[in-house]
């Protein structure tokens, strides 16, 4: 049996916001010449928190843990809605935002803990044919994309202070929270985007075991060997 290397795992880093985790991954690359290198869940380039790298034999696990539950924090804004379902797209519509409370808000994020069919965003990596959709987005090309069953195990806001509402929520993978910020603010009635989104947790693993990207591109070679979590550990 071939023998692990020490650089045979999983790094966790804090991503800023700025840079795409294809980004991330090329960062780490390029920085410490490791040829295989992935990630594990994709972070839209304005989001926050964290993202799994695996290095090495570590990629043969990218699957299995990309596939584990998620936990989110973030702010929804009320009365704007964009073509993306975040503050990254075109404000397509504008509305003033009705009296609300934190217990009203929580009501109605209560019916979407569950299963649910979620059809993906336009604005997304999603392929069609090869193409990914945020390509044809900036067509103006809509093309029909097929709902995918998620769970959604907990959402709850945390502080309203309008027109902005802090939230937690917790749900299976490849979960678009921006979707759900939309369709929150189309079911109250005066439209909502996603205007922060931050990664707290995937699996076992949590942010703040995490490292800042920038830290971790200072470091040595040896220094990154000691942020490795082991494929052996992955593996449990």
């Amino acid at each position: 049996m071939q023998e692990f290397s020490t650089l045979d795992g999983a790094v966790l880093v804090d991503k800023p916001s700025g840079p795409t985790s294809h980004d991330v991954v090329d960062a780490i690359r390029r920085k410490f010449g490791i040829k295989k290198v992935g990630h594990c869940g994709t972070l839209d380039p304005a989001a926050t928190g964290l993202l799994i790298i695996v290095l090495g034999r570590g990629t043969k696990l990218s699957e299995k843990l990309m596939g584990d539950d998620k936990v989110y924090e973030g702010t929804i804004r009320f009365g704007v809605t964009t073509n993306s379902y975040d503050a990254d797209g075109q404000v397509i519509e504008t509305k003033s935002v009705p009296p609300l409370t934190l217990e009203q808000l929580n009501e109605m994020a209560a019916p979407f803990i569950g299963d649910q069919m979620q059809t993906p965003p336009m604005v997304s990596a999603i392929k069609k044919d090869g193409v990914p959709l945020y390509k044809l987005a900036r067509k103006g090309v809509e093309v029909e994309r097929e709902p995918r069953l998620i769970h959604i195990y907990n959402f709850r806001f945390t502080n309203y202070a309008g027109p902005d509402g802090e939230f937690r929520l917790a749900c299976t993978k490849g979960t678009y929270v921006r979707s759900i910020a939309h369709e929150l603010g189309q079911k109250i009635g005066c439209g909502a985007h996603l205007s922060a989104l931050r990664r707290s947790a995937s699996g076992k693993f949590d942010v703040a075991d995490a490292t800042p990207l920038d830290a971790l591109l200072n470091m040595t070679a040896s220094q990154l060997e000691k942020k490795v979590v082991p494929f052996l550990k992955l593996t449990v």
